[in-house]
């Protein structure tokens, strides 16, 4: 059959919702750079002006045609061995987006996918199409689904309101004031022609949501919100952090076992979570500060843009600076900690660090120790909400930035003890803390907690048991654990998520 009738067939079998779905994940606003084949130059006119003229004219022929562009540049495209360029980059992410659709050309050379994902070095658990998906947004996706049509054109409004933002940009014009979102697929055009405005504009990324939440909280909540759903509700699930789908992200566990007892059971414990998580996880034993840099340089392939999140687990005797690698010398915790959060892959994404080692030789001894229960008062005032936002700072959007992003902001670090103690472990089972992790995180999958919830769990579980010392004093003590945590969002526990059990139903 003709190529041309192929294409028509297939774009006539897609629902118009779907194709503005389509558009939208291929349009995807956060594409790995620098890459060959790609440039600086504006692509304001491809990602928003065919939004723009399917809203006005109710008419999917500018969305078809760029799906039609789309599908006929991949079928003349020759993969380029080693070098990866833009196009391999957007052929990955069609794909996907049409398998999560269900929507997947019967004429899409699925060995060209192949050989794509062979220069991007993708393992066989890379090659899920899930992993290619953008998570932030699906999350998007999802607030669009929880909107009627009348909630978009309330935003919309208050879009159009703000004369500032949206001065001179000819595809507001086209679209006009008013709006009827309601033909089918119309809100979706329309909502994400939203979203990848304030993405061009630098007014939102998948970390910084503000300025979307503040357009939806204008929305009136009788009018705007499909059954079952408030405002409450959609602006809440802009502020945890995007990791939908599988997997969950990406996990490395860095275990000294020289002198160390139970540090294999410590692996074994490790990887069973991450995996029970949905993440995929890669294991180095007896690091070295080569491996460490080995590991770092590792994660800078651009493969390692897919992943929404990054979890390091690393586990060694140590001081209260310092921690021992298999070889006998020692790193800097800080240069750790600071090396790796500045690593371009996982920018604008949570970082995770289990830092499983002593800090220090001092022990909470309870021997002999009194205790005396004390308990305090205090007198609580009741100030209204408007009184103290009227004494508040009037912060505009002129003086808000999303641009530059400090190094350490997303990264979370959890340290099994306190600065100058010990961190306590069992002969044969290793360190007590990655036990009660593990534990504490497998009990809670599927409940929907948060990783800080389960943080604060666990050093409430870890400080009620009582330790003792393997030297010949045999002291009694307890072990006190602590995170410090620059996150600007929630990251939430995923529900299980192992490749071969996560069914996916296809969107409408």
């Amino acid at each position: 059959m003709d190529e041309v009738i192929q294409v028509t067939q297939w774009l006539s079998s897609i629902t118009p919702r779907k194709k503005a779905k389509l558009f939208f994940f291929t349009t995807h606003a956060d594409a790995p750079s620098p890459m060959v084949g790609s440039n600086d130059v504006d692509t304001h006119e491809e990602t928003q002006l065919p939004l723009a003229t399917t809203v006005a004219l109710h008419n999917f022929k500018n969305i078809d045609e760029f799906l039609k562009k789309k599908v006929n540049t991949f079928s003349c495209y020759n993969v380029i061995e080693n070098e990866i360029t833009k196009t391999d980059y957007e052929y990955l992410r069609f794909y996907s987006a049409c398998k999560y659709l269900d929507v997947v050309p019967p004429f899409l050379d699925l060995e060209k996918i192949s050989a794509i994902q062979n220069k991007f070095e993708m393992t066989d658990e890379e090659r899920d199409y899930r992993l290619l998906l953008d998570s932030a947004d699906l999350v998007l996706e999802k607030v669009c689904d929880s909107l009627k049509p009348a909630g978009v054109s309330q935003m919309w409004t208050a879009l159009r309101k703000d004369r500032n933002l949206i001065r001179g940009v000819k595809t507001i014009d086209i679209i006009g004031f008013f709006v009827d979102p309601n033909p089918t697929g119309i809100k979706e055009c329309l909502f994400f022609f939203i979203v990848r405005f304030l993405q061009k504009a630098d007014k939102i990324n998948r970390v910084n949501t503000n300025r979307l939440e503040r357009l939806i909280a204008q929305c009136d909540e009788s009018s705007s919100c499909e059954e079952g759903k408030t405002i409450d509700f959609i602006i809440d699930s802009l502020r945890f952090y995007p990791t939908e789908l599988y997997p969950f992200g990406f996990c490395l566990i860095m275990c000294v076992i020289e002198g160390r007892d139970g540090a294999m059971q410590e692996i074994e414990k490790t990887m069973e979570i991450s995996r029970h998580l949905g993440m995929i996880t890669h294991t180095e034993k007896n690091p070295t500060k080569e491996t460490i840099e080995l590991v770092k340089k590792e994660l800078m392939k651009p493969k390692y843009q897919f992943y929404s999140s990054f979890t390091c687990w690393f586990m060694s005797h140590g001081d209260s600076n310092s921690m021992v690698l298999a070889d006998g010398e020692t790193i800097e915790r800080e240069w750790f900690l600071t090396s790796f959060p500045d690593i371009s892959t996982f920018q604008l994404k949570p970082k995770v660090f289990f830092m499983v080692s002593c800090r220090g030789a001092n022990k909470f001894s309870l021997k002999g120790d009194e205790f005396e229960g004390q308990s305090a008062t205090c007198d609580y005032y009741d100030i209204g909400s408007a009184l103290i936002r009227n004494r508040m700072l009037d912060i505009t959007d002129s003086v808000r930035d999303i641009s530059y992003v400090q190094p350490m902001m997303d990264t979370l670090v959890a340290y099994s003890t306190i600065l100058d103690h010990l961190s306590g472990r069992a002969d044969t089972h290793g360190s007590i803390y990655v036990d009660r992790a593990c534990v504490l995180m497998s009990e809670n999958i599927s409940r929907g907690r948060s990783l800080t919830e389960i943080l604060e769990h666990l050093s409430q579980d870890l400080h009620e048991i009582l330790q003792e010392t393997m030297d010949e004093d045999r002291i009694v003590y307890k072990q006190a654990c602590h995170y410090d945590s620059f996150f600007r969002k929630t990251l939430k526990l995923p529900y299980t998520r192992h490749p071969k059990e996560d069914v996916h139903s296809a969107p409408q």
